[in-house]
Formats: C-alpha cells, sequence, structure tokens
C-alpha cells in the first residue's frame, strides 16, 4: 500500500475532520471509527486518532472517555489498532471474502477484555448488590469493548446489507448505502460526477 502524508496537526492539537460524517457513522460508532482516518486527493490524510489528544477529543466526542482521560499514546494505539482489524472485517464484508483470523481475534479480544454483566458487590452495612464495574481506571478498555460491540451488532445486523465502501476515488470512507447512494458526502458524490463527466469528453470516439 503506498504511504500516506500526513496532514495532522504538528502541535499535537485535535483536529477536524473535513467532510461530515458519512451516512450511519452517527448511528455506528464502529463506523465513525474506520472512517476516522480520511484519504485525500494528492496521497494525504487526515488521522483523527493521529495523536493522544486527538484520540483523547474522539473518544470524549462519543461519551466513551472523559474529557481529562489523560490519553498516552500506546493507548491512542491500541485504538488506531482496532480500527485497522474493524476496517478489515468491513473489507471482508463488503467484498463478500472470509474474514481474517487475526481481525476476528482483535475484535473478540476487546469485547471480553471487560465484564459484560453487572458484578456482584458486598457492602458492609448494606450487604450486597449489583454494579457495574467503575471504568475511569479501565476508559481504554472499556472504550475498545464498545467499539468492537458496535462493530459486531452491525456485522450480525440487517443494516450489514447496506455497508458499502465510498465509490469516489481516493475516498476510503465506509458507510450505510441509501437507495443508489454509494457516496459518503456531496463532495465525493460531485467528484465522482466530474471524472465520469471527463472521461466522456476525453473518450476517443471510435470509428
Amino acid at each position: 500500500m503506498r504511504a500516506m502524508k500526513e496532514t495532522v496537526s504538528a502541535t499535537g492539537e485535535p483536529v477536524e475532520s473535513p467532510i461530515p460524517p458519512a451516512p450511519g457513522a452517527e448511528q455506528y460508532p464502529s463506523l465513525a471509527l474506520v472512517n476516522s482516518v480520511i484519504a485525500l486527493p494528492g496521497g494525504q490524510f487526515v488521522d483523527l486518532l493521529g495523536t493522544p489528544a486527538a484520540a483523547n477529543q474522539w473518544l470524549v466526542e462519543r461519551d466513551l472517555a472523559p474529557v481529562d482521560a489523560g490519553m498516552r499514546e500506546m493507548c491512542a494505539a491500541q485504538l488506531r489498532a482496532l480500527r485497522e482489524q474493524i476496517r478489515s472485517l468491513f473489507d471482508s464484508r463488503v467484498a463478500a471474502l472470509p474474514a481474517l483470523p487475526a481481525a476476528l481475534t482483535a475484535v473478540n479480544d476487546a469485547l471480553t477484555r471487560v465484564p459484560t454483566a453487572p458484578l456482584l458487590k458486598w457492602d458492609d452495612k448494606d450487604g450486597p448488590y449489583r454494579a457495574a464495574p467503575h471504568p475511569t481506571t479501565e476508559i481504554v478498555d472499556h472504550a475498545l469493548a464498545t467499539l468492537a460491540a458496535d462493530a459486531a451488532d452491525l456485522l450480525t445486523s440487517p443494516d450489514a446489507e447496506r455497508l458499502t465502501a465510498c465509490g469516489s476515488a481516493p475516498c476510503n470512507r465506509y458507510l450505510l448505502r441509501h437507495g443508489r447512494r454509494h457516496w459518503c458526502s456531496t463532495r465525493c458524490g460531485d467528484r465522482a460526477r466530474a471524472a465520469r463527466a471527463y472521461a466522456r469528453r476525453t473518450r476517443p470516439e471510435s470509428g
């Protein structure tokens, strides 16, 4: 794969997406995660998880972490790694190909990293009770588990039939298709139409 130039802020500040969320990304955080690295014309890209501060902001915007989580590079790297494994599963689903075992393992590992049921606790005064584990000390693990569960839900839901890749090169985003639309944004749709029009104008006449 050709290396892409990074356009993340050199100061490490969070960056804004240059285009609005793709259809379905606000409903499925895992789709937003896969789309958090955005290919741009000219071989450049924007990585919304490119720095710890940017990754922290991305999680905060989806209620997956507090503002003062203090994200470290190791944690941001875990988030980016899960992004690539979920992208691999989306690739396989759209292409109707078998999933890579490593991608399945990564998602299942994230799913089972934290308890999913309220645990039994015991208060000295009031006795036994059930409570979910507090995520403060396991913020990243809880975020990864939530995103992995969301990806599993999407891939096994009826919406998976509408999962498709944006049809406008060089865009690398995924979307949930509505009707015949295969573009993730108006900008990509305009670019695809312009490319087709240019191809028609420059096509040599037969005969």
